[in-house]
């Protein structure tokens, strides 16, 4: 059986991309996805399609659960880049200088991971306390 193949209409500049990207290598598009990726914040991974059973309806319908762990994310620097430096090296004592502080030039970062709510909720005040702008995940 022979397959028929459907053309998609592309507009001159979606013509002009496609050429591009057919010229580049494996590892340029990796880096372009990537680089997509966080631009637009999307996710270049297809969707998995999940099948519910009764159990997890059931689960589904009780109430939620408190969340116990939370990710320090540190969004931005602010003003006060050394403070927020000495304060991140406080937090994580196995980071260096130089680690803190590309750490937090290269925000948005996480600073703990899988922390418990107290910790969390007290390093997110000191880090703000510090003039940093702090998310808890």
């Amino acid at each position: 059986m022979a397959e028929e193949k459907k053309e998609t209409k592309l507009s001159s500049n979606a013509e002009k991309v496609l050429e591009m990207v057919e010229k580049m290598t494996m590892l340029e598009l990796n880096d372009l996805v990537k680089a997509m990726e966080e631009k637009f914040g999307i996710s270049a991974s297809a969707p998995v399609a999940t099948v519910a059973s009764n159990a997890t309806s059931a689960e589904a319908s009780a109430p939620a659960e408190e969340k116990t762990e939370f990710d320090v994310v540190l969004t931005a620097c602010g003003e006060k880049k050394i403070d927020v430096i000495k304060v991140v090296r406080e937090l994580n004592q196995a980071l260096g200088l130089i680690e803190a502080k590309n750490l937090v030039e290269s925000a948005p970062k996480v600073i703990l991971e899988k922390a418990k709510k107290e910790p969390a909720e007290e390093a997110k005040k000191k880090l703000e306390a510090a003039g940093a702008k702090v998310e808890l995940k």
